[in-house]
Formats: structure tokens, C-alpha cells, sequence
């Protein structure tokens, strides 16, 4: 558990540290709510779908947490190139303690990524349908976080080169997030889009978020939350297995 620790708050640590990445992870999700939530909202509400404003936070909040969980994985690579990633791997401690902490902290780093876009959409007019859900909404969050976060690690222990690993990554998360339904109603969908949608496991986070938040959503609660746990544990067993066979 020390080592879990340690390596959860060295990931904090850094983060905390570097205000840049603080406020130009802020920058996409920003921009997002702007153009989007300001300049479709009247074209949304002429086609008697309601307040797209409304509608598009949760979707903003995810986009916010899955690409700073699964861009977490380039530290990985970064310490492999210089060095302290094979100061870790020969320590005498558990390599699963070293993966599960790493992953535990870009997953927690993520999660207050998503409450702070959670807190800037609130000040530009969001209102949450349940006040008192919120708290199971960052549960939530912290859950979305751990799957893509290990889905960063896992790649990443499989990758040396920073550059693939971008290239992977923007080829990955690009069409999960356009096709979970953060921008649009999956309602109304072609079947063959519809059947590509259930497949993202994004989609189920987006949909436990506009639930918790919105009071409206596609697939239920229950199995947003089953499919997230089931994913989050796949890729954390993948990353564990990638990790343990790292060369030094």
C-alpha cells in the first residue's frame, strides 16, 4: 500500500506543479462549451430539443477527464526515456504496486480536472437537476478516470517512442468521444451507428454523467455503472500484465 501511495502522490505532486498543464488542459473543454453550447444552443432549441447548453456539460465534463486520464500514460514513456521508470522497476517492491499507484494518480488527477470544468460550467449557467447527486457524479468521474487511465497505462507499457504513443492515443480517443454521445442525442441514431455507440465504453460514462447531472439519459444507471466496472478491470489487467513485462 506504500508504494501505491507514493506513487499516486508523486503523480499529484506534478500535477499540482505544473500550472500550465492546469490551465491549457482547460483550454479544449473551454472552447468546446463556448463554440458548441453558445453557438448550436438556439439551432437546439428551434428543433424543440431543449437547452443543448444543458445538454452538452456532461459531455464536456468527460471530454475533460478521458483525455487527461489517458494522456497520463506519456509519463510513463517520459520516465522510461529518462531513467526513473528503471529506478522503479528495480526496487525491491511489487510492480502491480508501481502500475496501480501511477494509474490511481492520473485517474485522480483527472477526476479534479472534471470537477473544476464541473465548477466552470455551473458559473456559466449549469444547474444540475439534482444538487444532491453530485457527489455520486465525481464517484463516477473517478470511475471513468480509472478506465482510461488504465487504458493510457496500458498502452504505454507496451510503447517506447512518445510520438506513437500521441498518434495511438488521438487515433483512440478522437472516435470515442465523438461517437459516445457527448455532442449529440443518441436518440433518432441509424441502427449500425447506434450498435457502434453501445461499444464505446464512453458512451455508459457520458450517460451516468447527463443522468446524475441532467436527470435524463439512455441506458440507465445500473448499466452504465456494471459496463464501466467490467471495462475498468479489463484494461487494468491488461495494464498490469503489459506492465510486469517491461524490459529494463
Amino acid at each position: 500500500m506504500k508504494t501505491i501511495y507514493i506513487m499516486w502522490l508523486r503523480e499529484l505532486k506534478r500535477y499540482f506543479r505544473s500550472k500550465s498543464r492546469i490551465i491549457g488542459s482547460l483550454g479544449q473543454p473551454i472552447l468546446f462549451l463556448l463554440a458548441l453550447g453558445y453557438g448550436l444552443g438556439p439551432v437546439f432549441q428551434k428543433a424543440g430539443a431543449g437547452n443543448y447548453f444543458d445538454f452538452l456539460a456532461p459531455g464536456i465534463i468527460g471530454m475533460s477527464i478521458i483525455f487527461t486520464a489517458i494522456f497520463s500514460g506519456i509519463q510513463m514513456i517520459w520516465d522510461r526515456q529518462f531513467g526513473f521508470l528503471k529506478e522503479t522497476l528495480v526496487a525491491p517492491v511489487n510492480r502491480l504496486s508501481i502500475m496501480l499507484g501511477r494509474t490511481l494518480g492520473g485517474a485522480t488527477v483527472a477526476t479534479i480536472q472534471g470537477i473544476i470544468v464541473l465548477v466552470i460550467v455551473i458559473i456559466a449557467g449549469f444547474r444540475p437537476a439534482h444538487w444532491g447527486l453530485l457527489a455520486v457524479a465525481i464517484l463516477f468521474m473517478l470511475l471513468v478516470a480509472l478506465l482510461f487511465a488504465a487504458l493510457g497505462a496500458w498502452v504505454a507499457s507496451l510503447l517506447e517512442d512518445m510520438q506513437g504513443f500521441q498518434l495511438i492515443m488521438n487515433f483512440l480517443v478522437m472516435p470515442l468521444f465523438f461517437l459516445s454521445g457527448a455532442l449529440f442525442p443518441l436518440s433518432g441514431l441509424p441502427d449500425v451507428l447506434l450498435g457502434i455507440v453501445k461499444f464505446d465504453p464512453l458512451s455508459y460514462g457520458i450517460d451516468s454523467f447527463r443522468i446524475l447531472l441532467t436527470g435524463t439519459g439512455s441506458f440507465g444507471i445500473a448499466p452504465d455503472l456494471i459496463v464501466l466496472a467490467a471495462v475498468t478491470a479489463l484494461f487494468l489487467g491488461l495494464g498490469s500484465y503489459s506492465f510486469s513485462k517491461i524490459q529494463i
